[in-house]
């Protein structure tokens, strides 16, 4: 299974990243992560690989072959859509951030991101912010959309929630469990 999470720097990336590497270690798989930081503390893109199977090789996914695409913001997931498999889905949390280029004038921020992408890929979308500010903590949207994703990726409810909450911070446990199942329940 080839899974890639890509979103805007401090968007919880990296530990959505680690959850669902360690959900696949606990459930006996092999396990490779590669993550690529970029920018991310000014904002930038952040984009990480996940890949889980009987044996792996290798941590990074070639274009093309990424079974599962997560994304915490539309203009990630048009970056990134090429790297998605012809019968690959995405899982697109609707929010929109504007990169440095937009926020200076330079560039433009595209229009209708989500319509075009789900003319050519099968997609998911959930306003994973909107979300997480309805449960009180806006930090939490990476557990919603991975509540979502989880779904397709597979393994047990249980089983996520065990990673979960050896994973996140121990005073954040109960919001993301929280989090993680209204994300799920979409």
């Amino acid at each position: 299974m080839n899974i890639m999470v890509v979103g805007v720097g401090g968007q919880g990336t990296l530990l959505t990243s680690r959850i669902i590497g360690k959900t696949a270690l606990n459930a006996g798989y092999d396990v490779k992560l590669s993550e690529v930081h970029g920018m991310a503390q000014r904002g930038g893109s952040v984009v990480t690989f996940v890949r889980f199977g009987k044996k792996v090789y290798e941590p990074v996914c070639e274009e093309g072959s990424v079974d599962i695409l997560i994304s915490f913001e539309r203009l990630e997931a048009l970056r990134y859509a090429h790297f998605l498999k012809h019968d690959g889905i995405m899982i697109v949390n609707d929010t929109r951030i504007d990169p440095m280029t937009v926020v200076i004038g330079a560039k433009t921020y595209p229009e209708g991101i989500l319509e075009g992408l789900e003319k050519s890929h099968t997609l998911y979308t959930i306003d994973g912010g909107r979300v997480a500010k309805e449960l009180g903590n806006s930090k939490v949207l990476n557990s919603v959309v991975l509540g979502l994703a989880a779904k397709h990726i597979g393994f047990s409810e249980d089983e996520w929630l065990e990673t979960l909450k050896n994973t996140v911070p121990p005073k954040t446990i109960d919001i993301n469990t929280l989090a993680f199942k209204a994300g799920y329940e979409k």
